[in-house]
C-alpha cells in the first residue's frame, strides 16, 4: 500500500504516513439526518392556523396533546403566544392534497 499524498510505501498496519502524516484510513461520512415528516402547517386539521397540527405530526404525537401543551406554555409563561405567532408566520402551509402522512388525518 502507498500513501496517496506523497507515494511512500506503507505497511498494512499503518494508520498514518510516516513522512507526510496523511491518514490511510478512508473517512467515514456522517449520516445526514432528515426528518421523515416536514414541519408544515396542516390546513385540513387547523383550529386557528394549523400550527399545533403541524407540530403534532412532526413530533408524532396526538393533536389534542399538542394543543394542550401550547395552551399551558401560552398561559403559564406567556412566551407561547409569541412562539405560536412566529410559527404561524414561519411555517409553510400544507393542504390535504399535499399531505404525505395520512395517519394523522381524522374524519
Amino acid at each position: 500500500m502507498f500513501c496517496t499524498r506523497c507515494g511512500v510505501a506503507l505497511s498494512q498496519e499503518d494508520s498514518f504516513c510516516a513522512k507526510c502524516g496523511q491518514s490511510t484510513v478512508a473517512p467515514v461520512a456522517a449520516p445526514i439526518y432528515r426528518s421523515p415528516r416536514p414541519l408544515t402547517r396542516l390546513m385540513d386539521q387547523k383550529k386557528i392556523a394549523g400550527v399545533c397540527a403541524g407540530f403534532a405530526r412532526y413530533f408524532d404525537c396526538d393533536i389534542t396533546l399538542m394543543r394542550v401543551m401550547w395552551l399551558i406554555i401560552a398561559f403559564g409563561t406567556g412566551i407561547g403566544f409569541v412562539g405560536y405567532v412566529v410559527a404561524w408566520i414561519a411555517m409553510p402551509k400544507e393542504y390535504a392534497s399535499d399531505a404525505r402522512d395520512v395517519n394523522l388525518r381524522t374524519a
